[in-house]
This record gives C-alpha cells, structure tokens and sequence, in this order.
C-alpha cells in the first residue's frame, strides 16, 4: 500500500492493530514495524509521532493499555482498574461568594473577646507599674568572705 499521502495517525494504528490480531494486544515496536513496513514515506518523528498519538488514543479511551501492549477497546468488557484505591468522586461546591453573605458572627455570650488578650505598647506599661520597693529583684549575690592575715610563728 504505497501511497502519496499517508493515512492518519490514528487510524494507521488502528489497521496494525488489527493486523497483527494477538489476543493480548501488540507492544509499541510491534505496532512501529508493521506501519514502516506497509507505508512509505514516513515523517522524520515518526516514533516520537506515534508514542504522541498511542498516548492521545490510550487517554481518549480508543485503546487500552494492559501489561505493555495496546488493544481495541471492547464496548462490552468492564472498564480495568489500576493498582491501588480509587479516587474520591469530585462534588459540585456553591460559589463562595454566597457562603460569605449567609455568614455570620457568632457570639460566646460573656462579652469577652476569645482567646489570648492583646499585648499593650511598652510606654503604657511601664506607666502603669508601681514603683519598686526597697529590695531588687531575683536572689541576691553571694557575699564574699573577708581573707585575715595568719601570722607564722
């Protein structure tokens, strides 16, 4: 089938596919050789083009990929899973823009602010303090003791 103009990519896959007939489906070196062999005239990528459009097919849900290899899709089968647990299902949330009108400020009931009171500039403190008594703070320094002469004798 040497022609001028080359089919798509996807459906140049699709008749490999078909083609080689496996039942576990055909690899990407697989698919590669039979299209090289049957059309002529290939871009320069063309791997490169056909990882791409494998890859497009693979997440559109034209193909199935299963254990390294590519298969059509049977409409009949159940969909395969992965490893591990699925995803939660996402749900549809209000915009936020009408959670913020309906809210509203929640009172405690004694009249106090919650939580830790502001901290006061240090100009009012130190105002505020009454002046220290006689004693300083903290404990007091140790008292060294007088040395004496000994006289010799």
């Amino acid at each position: 089938m040497a022609t001028e103009e080359l089919p798509p990519y996807p459906q140049m896959i699709l008749r490999a596919i078909e083609a080689l007939n496996s039942d576990n489906g055909s690899n990407k070196s697989t698919i590669s050789k039979y299209i090289e062999s049957t059309y002529e005239n290939l871009p320069t990528g063309h791997s490169s083009l056909l990882t791409l459009h494998l890859n497009m097919m693979k997440a559109s849900g034209e193909l199935v990929f299963w254990k390294n290899n590519y298969m059509k899709r049977d409409p009949s089968a159940a969909p395969r899973r992965g490893r591990g647990r699925p995803p939660k299902p996402k749900e549809q949330r209000e915009p936020p823009i009408a959670a913020k009108a309906v809210k509203m400020k929640v009172s405690s009931g004694t009249g106090k602010p919650r939580g830790r009171p502001r901290k006061l500039p240090q100009s009012v403190t130190t105002t505020a303090l009454p002046p220290p008594s006689g004693r300083p703070r903290g404990r007091p320094p140790k008292v060294k003791a007088l040395l004496t002469e000994v006289s010799v004798l």
